[in-house]
């Protein structure tokens, strides 16, 4: 006799990740190849688990060229961008960097020299972390998906 499925059992949650990583050499084209990248990894992520907001993938790609400019700009050398789901519906986008120094907040210049990037990244997400590295640093932002 076939045993029985235990009840316990059915409510067991397996977990699959979804995560893609990209290296990048750190020039200035490599902003928007980041951009492209992370673009593909959404499209194949929203047809295994949809968004529930209808700008998750223009948010999520305003986030990842924001991060990428700023390693460009701030932290000369190679980066990693990183995608991933976390359970529970979240996008986080990770980027590493050569800089250890943690992003902050810059005064907003009406001249269109900056300072916009950091206040919209915090204003998307629903946390963002930065992680000091032996070199350098990962900035990691939720994002809802």
């Amino acid at each position: 006799m076939a045993a029985e499925p235990d009840d316990a059992e059915e409510g067991l949650l397996t977990a699959v990740t979804v995560e893609q990583s990209w290296r990048f050499d750190g020039v200035l084209s490599d902003v928007t190849a980041a951009r492209d990248r992370a673009s593909d990894f959404l499209y194949e992520l929203a047809r295994l688990h949809p968004p529930a907001a209808p700008d998750a993938h223009d948010d999520a790609l305003l986030v990842v060229t924001e991060l990428a400019s700023n390693a460009f700009a701030f932290a000369p050398g190679p980066f990693v961008l990183t995608l991933g789901m976390v359970m529970g519906g979240t996008l986080r986008v990770a980027l590493a960097d050569t800089n250890p120094a943690p992003p902050r907040p810059r005064p907003v210049s009406l001249a269109g020299r900056g300072g916009v990037g950091w206040h919209l990244i915090n204003t998307l997400a629903e946390q963002t972390i930065s992680v000091p590295e032996a070199e350098g640093k990962t900035v990691h932002v939720f994002l809802p998906w």
